[in-house]
């Protein structure tokens, strides 16, 4: 499955790869890599695996969840169309709370103790995640892990996750993509040391001129 994702995902550009160009990120890093998994949402055919690969993998590493909540905005298609081949309800959780209305920060039900599966797009330091996580541990939530279309690896992201003891299980991630990008032409077999250079220490550019 991860080999068939990042294959899925190369060819859309969903994951797109530049080791010679890098693409500048908003806090100034230099990254290889640009990733928009929205682009998912455009492709059927990808769209159908993807949607269907979360949906076993929540079926056989969260059997006992009893709700989906996708994360905002990039992970609520995703938690909608998996809840859907599974029957099962499906919310999401702002990045805020509303200021007006009922002041909600998570949308839909969610009763308190019930089970939940978070639904993310991809995972990089794993931040955004968490902040999602602990809004529905404090509102009662039981939250038995995170299901995840891409991640990383980076090991700040790994820590957290670790100290937060959130498990998370991603569909494919950064070293099956970097081997499946080398495999099919999209990057040169060379550049999988620069590639590997940036996930272990993202601030340390030194991989460029490698």
């Amino acid at each position: 499955m991860k080999r068939q994702i990042a294959s899925d995902l190369l060819r859309i550009k969903a994951v797109f790869f530049r080791p010679d160009e890098p693409f500048t990120w908003a806090s100034g890093i230099k990254s290889p890599v640009y990733c928009d998994n929205r682009l998912i949402l455009t492709a059927p055919e990808v769209r159908s695996r993807v949607e269907q690969a979360i949906a076993d993998t929540v079926r056989r590493e969260f059997p006992e969840a009893e709700v989906l909540m996708g994360t905002s905005t990039a992970g609520i298609a995703h938690a909608a169309i998996a809840a859907h081949l599974l029957d099962l309800p499906m919310g999401y959780v702002r990045g805020n709370a509303k200021d007006h209305g009922r002041h909600n920060q998570i949308e839909g039900r969610l009763e308190k103790g019930q089970k939940v599966v978070v639904i993310e797009d991809l995972i990089s330091t794993a931040g955004s995640c968490l902040e999602v996580v602990d809004v529905l541990r404090e509102a009662g939530a039981q939250v038995l892990g995170v299901v995840s279309i891409f991640t990383y690896g980076m090991q700040k992201g790994l820590d957290r996750l670790r100290a937060n003891k959130v498990r998370n299980v991603s569909l494919t991630d950064f070293d099956t993509i970097a081997k499946v990008a080398a495999e099919s032409g999209y990057i040169a077999e060379g550049d999988i040391e620069k590639l590997i250079a940036f996930r272990n220490n993202p601030s340390d550019e030194s991989w460029v001129t490698k």
